[in-house]
C-alpha cells in the first residue's frame, strides 16, 4: 500500500500543479534587455554549427522544479522543458567537483582522480592538465568559448584556472562556497578571502552585486557583442542555490507563507535563479542566436535537504549515491530538435554532454580517447535509444570503509566495505556507506502520513554493505532485491572490477599553508609557481623528491608559512 501511496501522491502533485502561467513579454527584474525578441523562421536544422548555453545550477533537488510537482515556482524552467524534452533518466554526481569534472572530460571520476570528495580551497590539486577539455574542443571547431559563474575545478596555479582550459573569458568564483554579495569565503575560522574573478584578476569591483543578477547580466553583455554569424558556447554555472542561503528580499516575501524558513528562503532563491535563465533565454532571441541554439540545463548534485532543498520522491539527499543524490534535473531546450514538447526516459549521464556537444558542433572526437560519455543526441532529439546501458557512480577507495562490508560479503570478487556504485540497464547495485539513506518529504508538508516513512527509517540500522535494486520497477529505491538476486548481484560487482582494474589513483593531497588568501592580497586564487610540480599524488601518499635538496627548501618554506600562519591567526583571535 505504502507503494502506491507514495506513487500517487506524486502523480496528483504533478497532473495538479500544471504550468504557472508567464509572459515572455514582461520586462524582467534580472536582465537590461529590450522588450521585442526576434522571432523569425526557424533555419534548416543544423545549417551550420549551433550556439550552445549549458546551465547548471547548485545543489537544486529533485523536486524542486515546478515540473516536478515542487511548491516552488519555476515558470521559466517548466516551460522550457515543456517546450523541448524533459531527461528523466538523467544522472550526476552527488557532490561540487565530481560533476563539474565530468561534464568537463566527459570522463568519470575514476579516471581523472577526482574520485574522493571535493578540491578544497587550500589543496594543491586542480583538474588534471593532461585532459583535452570540452571548451577547448569546442574552441577546436571554431567556437568562441565564455564561463560565467562557479569553477571549483581546482586553482593552485594558473595552468589550471579557466582561462587556460580552454575559455575566452571567465567571471566568477573559483572555491565551492561565497557569499552572494560580498564574495567572501572562508574556510575555516580566520582563513578568509575574496572570490570573483574577472579572467585572471580579482574582480574588486564587482562586490555587492547579488551573483545570480550578475551573472545573467554577463551572459548578456557576451551575446550583445558577439556576432551571432559565428558559433559561441556559454557555460553558466550558476551559485544558486548552494548555501549560503541569500536572495533579495522581493523574493523572498513571495514565500512569505511558509513556515520553514530555510525553504522558504531556497525557494526564493530557485526562482530568482529561474527568472535568470529567462533572461538568458530572452537575449538569445533578442540578439538573434536563438533559432539556431541548443540551451542544455542539468543541476550538479541532489539537493541538501537540511539547507531547504528536497529530492522528494527519491530516496536519500546531496552526498549520497542513492538515487536523491544522484538523479539530476535535465533538459534540452532547441528550435532544432525534430521531436519536440515530449520525456525521454532514454538513459543519460553528464559524462555524455561532451561527446554530444563536440559532435554538434562539429568538432574531431577521433583525437579524444577514452571517453567515457556517448553521443545522446538521437536519443534527446529524434527518440532513439540510448547508446548508454550502464552507469559507473563512483569507486570511492578513501571514503569511510563500511563496518560490515567484506571480500567474503562480495563473493571474494569486490570488498563490500568500499563505497561504490553502478547501474547496468535495470539494476543498480551500491556497496560500502551509500550515505543517509531516508525519504525526506518537503517540509512544508506537515500531516504526512508517517507510517510507512518510520519503517523505512528503521532498515537504516541494518548491518549491510551490499543493496540492489531494479531502479526501472522501484526507482524510489524501497525494495532491496540483494538477498533475492545473488546471480545479479554477482554480475555488477564483476563490472566494478573491471571499471576498477582502469582507475588511476586518487588525488586528493595535504592543504598547502601558502593558499591563505593574506597571502595573496586578501583574494583566493593561485599561490603555486608554474615551475612547481604536483606535490601529491596516489591514494594520500606523498611524491619522493629526485632532488633532495629541492624537497629540504620545500620543506623549511612550509615550516615558515606555518609558523607565520599560526601567528597571524593568533593575532586575530
Amino acid at each position: 500500500m505504502a507503494v502506491y501511496a507514495l506513487t500517487g501522491f506524486s502523480l496528483v502533485s504533478l497532473l495538479s500543479f500544471g504550468y504557472l502561467s508567464w509572459d515572455w513579454m514582461k520586462p524582467s527584474l534580472v536582465a537590461d534587455v529590450a522588450t521585442d525578441p526576434m522571432e523569425k523562421s526557424l533555419p534548416p536544422a543544423f545549417a551550420r554549427p549551433p550556439h550552445i548555453v549549458f546551465i547548471l545550477t547548485d545543489d537544486q533537488g529533485y523536486h524542486d522544479v515546478g515540473y516536478h510537482g515542487s511548491d516552488i515556482q519555476t515558470p521559466t524552467l517548466d516551460r522550457l522543458a515543456a517546450e523541448g524534452v524533459k531527461l528523466e533518466n538523467y544522472y550526476i554526481q552527488p557532490i561540487c567537483t565530481p560533476s563539474r569534472s565530468q561534464l568537463i572530460t566527459g570522463r568519470y571520476q575514476i579516471h581523472t582522480g577526482l574520485q574522493h570528495s571535493i578540491i578544497r580551497p587550500r589543496q594543491p590539486n586542480c583538474l588534471p592538465l593532461d585532459q583535452v577539455t570540452l571548451p577547448q574542443k569546442l574552441q577546436e571547431a571554431g567556437y568562441s568559448t565564455h564561463m560565467v559563474g562557479k569553477w571549483h575545478l581546482g586553482f593552485y596555479k594558473k595552468e589550471c584556472l579557466p582561462t587556460r582550459r580552454g575559455f575566452d573569458t571567465f567571471l566568477g568564483s573559483l572555491t565551492g562556497n561565497v557569499d552572494y554579495y560580498t564574495y567572501d569565503n572562508c574556510d575555516g575560522p580566520g582563513v578568509c578571502g575574496y572570490d570573483l574573478h574577472e579572467g585572471e584578476d580579482v574582480a574588486w569591483d564587482q562586490s555587492g552585486k547579488y551573483s545570480t543578477f550578475l551573472y545573467a547580466q554577463r551572459v548578456s553583455k557576451i551575446l550583445a557583442s558577439h556576432s551571432p554569424k559565428e558559433p559561441i558556447f556559454i557555460y553558466v554555472a550558476f551559485q544558486a542555490v548552494h548555501t549560503p542561503l541569500q536572495s533579495p528580499k522581493e523574493y523572498i516575501y513571495r514565500y512569505r507563507s511558509m513556515g520553514n524558513v530555510a525553504r522558504r528562503k531556497y525557494a526564493a532563491m530557485v526562482t530568482c535563479m529561474d527568472e535568470a535563465v529567462k533572461n538568458i533565454t530572452w537575449a538569445l532571441k533578442k540578439y538573434g542566436y536563438y533559432d539556431n541554439s541548443v540551451i542544455v540545463f542539468s543541476t550538479d548534485n541532489g539537493g541538501q535537504t537540511f539547507s531547504g532543498g528536497s529530492n522528494w520522491p527519491l530516496r536519500g539527499r546531496k552526498g549520497t549515491y542513492w538515487e536523491g543524490g544522484v538523479r539530476g534535473i535535465g533538459f534540452v531546450h532547441s528550435p532544432l530538435i525534430k521531436r519536440k514538447r515530449r520525456t525521454s526516459w532514454a538513459l543519460v549521464h553528464i559524462t555524455d554532454w561532451y561527446p554530444t556537444l563536440v559532435s554538434l558542433a562539429r568538432g574531431n572526437l577521433s583525437n579524444v580517447p577514452g571517453l567515457d560519455g556517448y553521443n545522446v543526441w538521437p536519443a534527446i532529439s529524434e527518440g532513439k535509444e540510448s547508446p548508454r546501458t550502464e552507469i559507473l557512480h563512483n569507486i570511492d577507495p578513501l571514503y569511510n570503509h563500511a563496518k560490515y562490508g567484506s571480500l567474503e560479503d562480495g563473493f571474494g570478487i569486490w570488498n563490500t566495505a568500499v563505497q561504490a556504485s553502478i547501474r547496468v540497464r535495470e539494476w543498480k547495485l551500491l556497496t560500502g556507506d551509500p550515505g543517509y539513506s531516508d525519504w525526506i518529504p518537503p517540509q512544508t508538508l506537515t500531516n504526512f502520513p508517517g507510517s510507512w516513512w518510520n519503517l523505512e527509517r528503521l532498515t537504516d540500522g541494518l548491518r549491510k554493505s551490499v543493496w540492489l535494486f531494479n531502479i526501472t520497477a522501484d526507482p524510489y529505491e524501497r525494495y532491496d532485491l540483494s538477498d533475492q538476486r545473488p546471480d545479479v548481484v554477482r554480475t555488477l560487482l564483476m563490472r566494478l572490477v573491471h571499471y576498477n582494474r582502469t582507475a588511476i589513483p586518487v588525488r586528493y593531497p595535504a592543504e598547502n599553508p601558502r593558499a591563505h588568501p593574506d597571502f595573496n592580497g586578501g583574494a583566493w586564487g593561485p599561490w603555486a609557481s608554474e615551475d612547481d610540480g604536483e606535490e601529491w599524488e596516489g591514494i594520500g601518499e606523498p611524491l619522493k623528491s629526485r632532488n633532495k635538496k629541492k624537497k629540504c627548501k620545500i620543506c623549511k618554506l612550509r615550516s615558515f608559512f606555518r609558523k607565520l600562519n599560526t601567528r597571524l591567526m593568533s593575532n586575530r583571535i
